[in-house]
């Protein structure tokens, strides 16, 4: 049984608290307000039409420096048979200079561009003063209009310049401006406030302690919320008590149109949203079948003081406008503290309520069919929404799952898609296909070089210099093996490998032609690097060999941390332990997976292990000893099909920028860069 109250659809959540503010006369425009034409108006949206109080230009105006004339004037003007005029005449044939925007004389009806006119003297000698001749020779005839932006070109006094529900863009400023308008009526941009809650949280920047948590949430949200229109308020943290969370929501009831409380929304002993949200309004939901985001908290806030509402847009229309009184609530949603599931939360029930009250569309990402590279399980009864990286390799698009951790920002930033499994879906199979909305454009997309394989510190640095030349690198880390399976499939640019046969003692060939039998390959070596064990500071458990980890290692304490099968750096491990005769039975941890050189030294450094096999860049990255043992060589393998389109990646090899970068990190050597290794014809 559900520990929530209770665990609806998505679809009726949603319709439930759109229910409740309908009632309250709150699904609607807030309120109005006129604002003065200036660059803070960008990005407010108008509440009513805007119609153009005077035409642009309100004048026939010159498109040219040049001479007005009457085109009639000009005709039968040849190279051969020019025509003469003289300027500022009360002659027949006359013309008179203008400058670009300058009016028209009411006589004219067409200008003549100054390059194309000859200007002549009293004497009918060309002259240098070519804005102030005293006759012109032309020898082409003009169209009428010709040259001249004539009265309402661009507007026309009354017609349209923008609807009602229009966010305002620059160019937009510039045409209401140059209708006739002063002051814009725009929506009030709703007042959201974010209350952070829990002991455990510290602000940022705070010197932190075991059980301390970042309180980032709020910088998030409150982000998120103005991209959308509206106006946050960070409140400071509130511990967990519940009556100072009562107080610090009533108080933010009368101030504010929209509370977000985060977090406690969950079902733990100091979780206080629910119970918060029922002593001072009404419960609507809590816990909606979404993922992440799951314990949801919806409700309303009973206020303490009574407010007027703005009048409506029939009212304002009408000429009947009244403040009235309205239902005093204030709606409230108590967002779930994982930093994925705040932010798809916010994303999920707070935009359609700002799009509303803002009188705006919803904002809507483009949708793309992308094929899937691996399996996702889903539960059957959850919306479950998944990050994805997209990639275009050859003519497919192919959408690569990131981390499905509800604590995992980082799966947000990488992120270039939004992928939605619906309710009634068990999970998805590798190769379907499957709709992902863009966080990026198409173009961005479409450079976008991606990378599935062994996991190095190297491509970080390739993705900082490959973003100076307009190229974007997504990497997934599923080893060496799964790198060629990958690229097998057609779902990768390149991989990233270090598979060492331990037969022939070389690195990738016999792989390469085992997994891509059919494949031209080009594979080029980036760098040798060194291979050994990461041990905790001062090394306490005194670990110098892998000798050290078999026999009697458990009672000693030592814990190893292995990495996932198909990677380069347990093949290499497994190859050294049949050449010592150590079963991996032997070896305490051995099932115990990481994903990253990374995730290895992390084990080590929180003591979740004594020891792992990783390379030395990660154990000076987190501060940690490391004991030498291999070096190998990490190839980039690339099908011959796509070498044209790596072309700038390429290009960095040679460069002795990123190849100084690499050399700063412990335990590489950069000599080998750019050696092709293996290259099919």
């Amino acid at each position: 049984m559900s520990v929530y109250l209770h665990d609806i659809p998505l679809n009726q959540a949603q319709a439930k608290f759109q229910e409740a503010l309908q009632s309250a006369d709150l699904w609607r425009v807030l309120s109005t307000e006129e604002i003065p034409l200036d660059e803070k108006a960008l990005g407010r949206v108008t509440v009513e039409s805007i119609w153009a109080k005077i035409s642009s230009p309100h004048y026939h105006a010159s498109a040219m420096d040049g001479f007005a004339v009457r085109a009639e004037d000009t005709i039968g003007a040849q190279p051969s048979n020019p025509i003469q005029l003289s300027v500022n005449s009360n002659q027949l044939l006359k013309t008179e200079y203008v400058d670009t925007g300058d009016p028209l004389p009411d006589w004219a009806n067409a200008v003549i561009p100054i390059e194309n006119v000859e200007s002549l003297d009293e004497n009918n000698q060309i002259t240098n003063a070519i804005r102030n001749p005293s006759s012109i020779r032309i020898r082409a005839s003009v169209t009428p209009w010709s040259h001249v932006r004539p009265l309402g070109e661009d507007i026309v006094a009354t017609q349209l310049v923008l609807p009602a529900g229009h966010i305002l863009r620059p160019v937009d400023l510039g045409a209401i401006a140059a209708s006739g308008h002063q002051t814009i009526k725009v929506s009030r941009k709703p007042k959201v406030a974010i209350i952070p809650t829990g002991s455990e949280l510290v602000p940022i920047g705070s010197k932190l302690k075991s059980g301390d948590i970042l309180e980032f949430n709020s910088l998030v949200l409150t982000s998120q919320i103005k991209q959308m229109g509206g106006e946050a308020t960070r409140f400071e943290i509130v511990k967990d008590d519940f009556d100072l969370i009562c107080e610090t929501v009533l108080q933010a009831s009368n101030d504010y149109d929209l509370i977000l409380l985060n977090a406690g929304s969950s079902a733990g002993a100091e979780d206080f949203s629910a119970k918060v949200v029922q002593k001072l309004g009404e419960l609507l939901v809590h816990g909606v079948a979404v993922r992440p985001g799951h314990p949801v908290i919806l409700g309303v806030i009973a206020r303490n003081e009574v407010t007027k509402q703005s009048p409506t847009r029939d009212e304002i229309a009408s000429g009947k406008e009244q403040e009235r009184p309205r239902n005093d609530i204030t709606p409230i949603i108590g967002v779930p503290g994982y930093p994925v599931s705040a932010s798809l939360t916010v994303d999920i029930f707070v935009e359609p309520i700002l799009a509303k009250w803002l009188g705006r569309k919803q904002n809507e990402l483009q949708t793309e069919e992308a094929i899937l590279t691996r399996k996702i399980v889903s539960p059957a009864g959850d919306d479950d929404f998944v990050r994805v990286a997209i990639g275009k390799v050859g003519d497919k698009l192919l959408a690569a799952p990131l981390s499905r951790g509800a604590g995992v920002i980082t799966s947000l930033v990488q992120a270039d898609g939004l992928a939605l499994i619906p309710s009634g879906t068990q999970g998805i199979d590798a190769g379907e296909k499957i709709q992902v909305k863009l966080y990026r454009t198409k173009s961005e997309i479409e450079k976008t070089i991606l990378a599935i394989g062994s996991h190095d510190l190297t491509l970080d640095l390739m993705a900082q210099f490959l973003a100076e030349k307009n190229r974007r690198l997504a990497s997934a880390n599923v080893g060496s093996q799964g790198g060629l399976v990958a690229l097998r499939r057609g779902e990768a640019h390149f991989a990233g490998s270090h598979l060492l046969d331990p037969n022939t003692g070389e690195f990738n060939i016999s792989y390469i032609r085992q997994y891509m039998p059919n494949i031209k390959v080009k594979v080029v070596a980036l760098v040798n690097r060194e291979q050994g064990l990461i041990v905790q500071k001062g090394n306490p458990k005194g670990i110098k060999s892998l000798g050290d980890l078999a026999g009697r290692s458990q009672e000693r304490g030592v814990q190893f941390v292995n990495r996932q099968k198909g990677s380069g750096t347990r093949t290499l491990l497994d190859y050294h332990l049949n050449q010592l005769n150590i079963p991996h039975e032997y070896i305490a941890g051995y099932h115990q997976d990481e994903y990253t050189h990374l995730g290895v030294a992390t084990a080590v450094a929180s003591g979740r292990a004594a020891c792992g096999l990783g390379i030395a860049a990660a154990a000076q990255a987190l501060d940690l000893d490391f004991i030498p043992l291999f070096q190998e060589r990490y190839d980039l393998v690339i099908p011959k099909e796509f070498v044209d389109f790596l072309t700038p990646l390429f290009d960095l090899l040679t460069d002795s920028r990123f190849q100084h970068s690499i050399s700063l990190l412990k335990g590489y050597d950069v000599s080998i860069m750019g050696t092709i290794i293996l290259e099919d014809e």
